[in-house]
């Protein structure tokens, strides 16, 4: 299982976060006692839900897909190198052609030049999408939410608050948490 961080709401309640493992053994054990109305889980590194299985024995939901188990082999791990097309105009062909390495060399050179650039942005957009995917599943019927979901992505907290007020306090307090990195109460 994925090891980043996830968490578990029944109804409008949070009920667990963490790893996956153990918000899944949160969730068996909150579907095992009956609980009534539905169970979400959410990554929260993209807001948006994910289904597990949870059947079988808790030791059982731990094991799932705990990894190959294979050790590392001998020599350089591989790059992850994926071909794929690109289309530019003859021009930018032509400088690509000229830089040292050639082109390959030079657009991996530009895209990490970028990454590094707009880091801070991209992280930023990330979780302002982020918490609108969880606002969307949890709070797309709730009073408020295309006002809400506009001051949102004016990265407006206060405005946020102001009109996730009348929200149950779990589902508000995650989605300012997912926008805005505060810690969770």
């Amino acid at each position: 299982m994925n090891e980043g961080l996830y968490t578990a709401f029944a109804g409008h309640h949070r009920i667990a976060a963490g790893s996956l493992r153990t918000v899944a053994i949160a969730v068996k054990r909150v579907i095992d006692s009956a609980v009534a109305g539905p169970v979400l889980i959410f990554d929260d590194s993209t807001g948006r839900a994910v289904d597990i299985d949870i059947r079988g024995s808790e030791e059982e939901i731990a094991d799932a897909d705990a990894g190959t188990g294979r050790p590392r082999g001998r020599g350089r791990p591989k790059l992850g190198v994926v071909p794929r097309e690109v289309t530019l105009l003859p021009r930018h062909w032509e400088w690509l052609a000229a830089q040292p390495g050639g082109a390959s060399v030079a657009l991996r050179k530009l895209v990490e030049e970028a990454r590094r650039t707009h880091a801070e942005a991209d992280r930023r957009r990330r979780a302002l999408e982020s918490a609108y995917h969880f606002m969307s599943a949890m709070a797309g019927d709730m009073p408020g939410f295309e006002e809400a979901a506009r001051a949102l992505f004016a990265a407006d907290e206060r405005r946020l608050r102001k009109w996730m007020a009348a929200w149950p306090d779990d589902v508000r307090d995650h989605a300012v948490a997912l926008a805005f990195g505060h810690p969770l109460p």
